[in-house]
């Protein structure tokens, strides 16, 4: 259980689990969750583009192309039920809408797609990462910090399928 307790002229008080912590924090839980509201609307976002992407390939990398989207759903789908479940456990209420999806029957520009979402969504976590910092939210950073480990692995893998890319 988390508490926040604001006291004029003193900052913020943080009721943990019965353990009451001063902190001058900028970021509030309210912003918190708007911000990981955003991050699982984005996860939405690229299991839907991902799993669009698998169908829509086509020619002769169809096949790899289809495999790795496929592959990386699970994944997506992981970090949307921690952050939905992370957004109620924080006393929030988890968004049902993705990011708009682009779509697009080019091969090379499904990867820059998702190149992108890779690069955003580290960036968002990131971010996301100095809010639970912040708040003093210790397991909540070091899950974001694992989640931008696998965004990061994602983001490479997709960089090394672009590299000295010919159709």
């Amino acid at each position: 259980m988390l508490e926040h307790i604001e006291r004029p002229g003193i900052g913020t008080r943080t009721l943990l689990y019965g353990r009451l912590e001063e902190a001058n924090v900028a970021t509030s839980m309210e912003t918190l969750l708007k911000g990981l509201n955003l991050d699982l609307a984005a996860e939405y976002q690229a299991i839907i583009s991902y799993r669009l992407f698998a169908s829509l390939a086509s020619g002769p990398y169809r096949n790899e192309i289809r495999e790795f989207f496929e592959e990386e759903i699970p994944d997506e789908l992981s970090h949307a039920q921690f952050l939905a479940d992370k957004i109620v456990a924080l006393g929030g209420t988890p968004t049902a809408e993705p990011l708009p999806v682009k779509i697009t029957r080019d091969n090379r520009e499904m990867l820059e797609i998702a190149l992108q979402g890779e690069t955003d969504t580290i960036a968002r976590y990131e971010e996301r990462v100095a809010q639970a910092d912040e708040l003093k939210l210790t397991a909540l950073k070091v899950r974001l910090e694992d989640l931008i480990v696998d965004e990061t692995e994602h983001k490479e893998e997709i960089e090394r399928r672009l590299h000295n890319w010919k159709e």
